[in-house]
């Protein structure tokens, strides 16, 4: 693609200022005087749950130096003193003050560290990727505890989580034993605030005004393009500072306005190769031969309403140096409403149409059609409203004790839960009688919106109707869906001084119930005076929509289309519409329960010692990890429920990891990590939900025989497992500088695909046809299985540099930059042969980089961020029975903050902030690869989805 180079830039400007601050660290690494070690810096919050108050060893890796020094600076300080600090290969972010991550959302912040990358929903980061794997290989904790989640994977959804209450968070790249819940790439653990850490009571307001420039796509929804953040912390000490109390609470009400262009697929319709003569298609009239030209498209405007109440509490207690108590709480309810309003139509040479004055613009492998008239398109309008309600609850109880001999113990209580409550529904419109319009049109080459302009105004409700415009074979849809996860934890600790190179030993037990139950019911709509069933149901059938349902037309200006009708779905689902239970294959699937039990023991020995003369720190340690997992679900066969079925297995793994870090000078380590590590397989692939029944076999060897074939989710699936090795140099230097290259392998010995098993024993099955009796209970299943892995190899080089360290002109001044460049391999693949299938891991984008400049001085603060991610390969789609995969394209995203802080006078403590999130509008663009009717693979856009900028302006006041 042409603009490829230009989105290099940023990773090149990366290379280049990463190199000068690799030069500067190594003059510095030559002039910085002795300051204190790793070892002597004050840290006084401890992330680890599990980790005593006291110790007499070195702090936990989870460690993170409290927030003293405010702003950017101090964030940049604090996090470069966690990573310094730590015994494991970590990287961590640290909030400006209480209540100011240095981004609008945990999710940004969290991409912009080395090796991890955001995937955007809805606009904004929500899911992270580490080291180039998909978000269903990283663990995410709270305060050092495993969370139940809203989606039916284990991956957190981060903005669930309001940036405004997290005070820290660690991700850590190499894991120690005393790490519960770990990822395969990695493990983030978020952290509030521990109100003992500060030396005094902070009172903190915290008010934004939001507003998005993608306008009103949806006036009659009554989503428009404002909203706000507000936030309240209270933090306090009472009774000699024994006793600490910190109550935060956060609201947000957020509109995002999305303009959608998706098209559909792309086809050769006349002349040699073309469908007409390798897949028996009509002749398309008008037509070229030889040319590219898509076959149908969708341009939809969703207007989304987005509000959050977060409460945070936590009240910690040390009434003297033995006992240390902590319990903390977070609660959240999310409601989003949304309204998916578009056009939509299919013009392959199956649906009657004919072409007119095409318009052909060079292009490889064929010729592309850009413009032209296309006659006998049926429009087909689907409004659709989508409503969540979701509630999440965390509650932990720690409890350390130094029992004076040496012996320290822990005993952690958690529990978490996630609550999801979704309805859908969405109807159809068009013209009257299956009436056809003609369309003028002229799509881009590359990426961007198409203008098409319909030769009728669809926005006119006089000229439309409820109908199935493309027969699709109901008039609209409805849909239930109810989740709820859940995890029970109790964790055991004991801590004891050791001898020789060890300053300690940890022995440790842990043991987490966890349940996801989830259901759906789907039911069909169709009009009243229609039938709903064959025989008796006319596609055709139409009828006006009520006056009293109508709204303000939805805008489609963006594709040309000055808009389309608009009106309440709900409304018109209860007055013109009836509703039969339709639930089919992929609907009984999502009703399941899956169970899991772990009991892991962990044993850990803290490394104090030398080298000959250099210092030698870190942890060696195993887990033994036991899973008990098991599954309860239905049973179909196609769109037929069966039964009820279950299933599951147990399984044990040995988990061993090493961490050295040897402090080569007073500031510069050498650090080294092995570890193999495990992540279990999505949910929804452990669930026994299957399709499966007999059939007579017509022709070839197995010729009348009765056998079993089907397919679903496999409850005895084992987890992920890798062996990965990291090598890491950092130099710090000044007061919140450092450069750092690292290298990693990891080997993945066991790796989930899904394929085909010929011997599967169908004995547990119930057969739903009694006129075949199978000839034996053993065939052909498909479903997620265990398999030959692959391998990763990585390069991440980060580092921070003050600009006063070059000059005092610079003073104030200060430089970020992170890059990271993996390569991967997959040998085996079921889906390898697809066209467009990856040879690489799904999701991996070979190339991650960020860079930031700011300025903070004099109250005065600026901060210029842009982070690139180039493009990766996602899942397998199917788009009208064209299986390919969808490549995601490279992407860049910029964000702006300005502020200023008062810090005396009438006015000390208040602060103002500007920030404009996403400031060039980047799109996200997406490419389908797939075959041509002659078998020729061709890439062709897919997707073209944009948000608009996003701009906050508010204040800050610090009591």
């Amino acid at each position: 693609m042409r603009p490829q180079p230009r989105r290099r830039r940023l990773a090149q400007a990366c290379q280049a200022a990463l190199l000068g601050l690799l030069a500067a660290g190594v003059v510095q690494a030559q002039d910085t005087p002795s300051t204190p070690t790793a070892q002597q810096a004050d840290q006084s919050t401890t992330a680890n749950p599990s980790t005593p108050a006291k110790k007499s060893a070195k702090p936990a890796a989870t460690t993170l130096q409290t927030v003293v020094v405010t702003g950017i600076r101090g964030s940049i300080e604090s996090s470069i003193k966690a990573k310094q600090n730590s015994d494991d290969i970590i990287e961590a972010i640290s909030a400006e003050d209480i209540g100011k991550l240095p981004d609008a959302s945990i999710a940004e912040s969290l991409a912009r560290l080395p090796g991890l990358a955001t995937q955007r929903l809805d606009g904004r980061a929500n899911v992270i990727s580490i080291r180039g794997l998909s978000p269903d290989f990283a663990g995410t904790t709270l305060n050092g505890r495993e969370q139940a989640t809203i989606g039916e994977n284990r991956g957190v959804e981060y903005d669930q989580y309001p940036s405004e209450l997290i005070s820290s968070a660690a991700v850590y790249k190499t894991p120690d034993a005393s790490l519960i819940g770990q990822g395969l790439s990695g493990t983030v653990d978020l952290h509030t605030i521990r109100p003992l850490d500060l030396p005094h009571r902070a009172v903190v307001l915290n008010l934004r005004g939001e507003h998005t420039s993608n306008g009103k796509l949806n006036p009659g929804s009554g989503v428009g393009d404002m909203g706000h953040r507000a936030s309240f912390s209270y933090i306090d000490q009472f009774f000699n500072h024994t006793l600490g109390v910190a109550v935060g609470f956060a609201q947000l009400d957020s509109p995002i306005q999305e303009k959608q262009y998706q098209a559909w697929w792309w086809s050769v319709d006349n002349g040699p190769g073309s469908a007409e003569q390798n897949w028996g298609a009509p002749h398309t009239p008008g037509m070229p031969d030889g040319v590219i030209s898509q076959e149908g498209m969708q341009l939809r405007a969703k207007s989304e309403r987005q509000k959050r109440n977060g409460l945070m509490a936590v009240v910690e207690w040390a009434p003297g140096e033995h006992y240390h108590s902590t319990l903390d709480m977070y609660f959240s309810t999310f409601n989003q409403r949304q309204f998916t309003n578009g056009l939509q139509w299919s013009s392959s040479p199956w649906d009657g149409i004919s072409y007119s004055n095409v318009g052909v613009t060079p292009y490889q492998p064929y010729p592309l059609v850009t413009s032209g008239t296309i006659d006998g398109i049926k429009p087909i309008m689907q409004n659709e409203f989508n409503r969540e309600h979701d509630k999440l609850f965390s509650v932990g109880w720690n409890n350390q004790y130094d029992f004076g001999n040496g012996w320290q113990g822990t005993a952690d209580l958690s529990y978490s839960t996630a609550k999801k409550k979704l309805r859908d529904a969405y109807l159809f419109t068009g013209l009257p009688n299956g009436g056809t319009t003609s369309v003028d049109f002229n799509t881009p080459v590359g990426n961007g919106y198409p203008d098409f302009r319909p030769g009728v105004d669809l926005s006119n409700p006089a000229n439309v109707v409820f109908t199935d415009p493309d027969n699709y074979g109901y008039n609209g849809r409805e849909e239930f869906d109810r989740q709820k996860d859940t995890i029970k934890a109790v964790r055991l600790e004991a801590t004891h001084p050791a001898g020789w190179i060890f300053s300690d030993f940890t022995l440790g037990a842990d043991y987490s119930e966890r349940t996801k139950v989830k259901s759906a019911d789907v039911y069909f709509a169709w009009l009243n005076g229609n039938g709903s069933a064959n025989g008796t149901y006319n596609h055709d059938f139409g009828t006006p929509i009520g006056a009293s349902l109508l709204g303000s037309p939805t805008s489609l200006g963006y594709g040309g289309i000055p808009g389309i009708v608009y009106y309440d779905v709900l409304d018109a689902l209860s007055s013109q519409f009836y509703l039969t239970a339709r639930n089919g294959l992929a609907d009984y699937n999502r009703n399941y329960t899956v169970r899991e039990k772990v009991p892991v023991a962990y044993a850990k020995f803290t490394i104090d010692s030398h080298l000959g003369d250099v210092p030698l720190r870190g942890n060696v340690g195993v887990q033994f990890v036991r899973t008990d997992q098991s599954s309860q679900a239905l049973q179909t066969n196609g769109d037929t429920l069966v039964g009820r079925i279950a299933d599951g297995a147990k399984y044990n793994e040995v988990l061993p990891s090493l961490n050295l870090v040897a402090q080569l000078t007073d500031r510069q380590y050498l650090r080294f990590g092995l570890a193999k590590t495990m992540a279990r397989g999505r949910i929804d692939d452990e669930k026994v939900a299957t399709s499966a029944g007999v059939s007579e076999v017509t022709n070839g060897p197995a010729a009348g025989q009765v056998l079993w074939s089907g397919s679903g989710g496999n409850p005895k699936l084992k987890p992920y497992i890798a062996v990965g090795t990291d090598l890491s140099w950092e130099n710090y230097f000044g007061t919140s500088s450092y450069v750092a290259v690292a290298v990693f392998n990891k080997n993945l010995l066991n790796y989930i695909y899904r394929q085909t098993t010929l011997d599967y024993d169908f004995s547990h099955y119930t057969n739903d046809n009694p006129t075949l009796t199978p000839t034996s209970n053993i065939g052909s299943f498909t479903r997620p299985e265990n398999g030959t892995g692959g391998k990763m190899q990585g390069l991440e080089l980060s580092g921070a540099l003050e600009g006063g360290l070059l000059m005092d002109a610079l003073d104030g001044f200060g430089i970020q930059a992170n890059y990271s460049l993996t390569n991967s391999y997959i040998p085996k693949s079921s889906i390898s042969s697809i066209p467009g299938g990856p040879r690489t891991l799904p999701g991996l984008s070979h190339k991650v980089a960020n860079l930031a400049l700011y300025y903070e001085k004099h109250g005065f603060s600026a901060r210029i961020a842009e982070r690139y991610r180039s493009s990766f390969t996602g899942e397998a789609v199917a788009l009208f029975d064209q299986l390919g995969y969808t490549k995601v394209l490279a992407n860049k995203q910029t964000d702006l903050q300005l502020g200023y802080a008062f810090d005396e006078g009438r006015w000390n403590g208040l602060s103002i902030l500007l920030q404009v999130n996403n400031l060039t509008n980047t799109p996200d663009t997406t490419q389908q690869i797939a075959g041509l009717p002659d078998g020729v693979q061709v890439a062709r856009p897919l997707e073209y989805d944009t948000w608009g900028r996003t701009v906050m302006f508010g204040v800050n006041y610090k009591l």
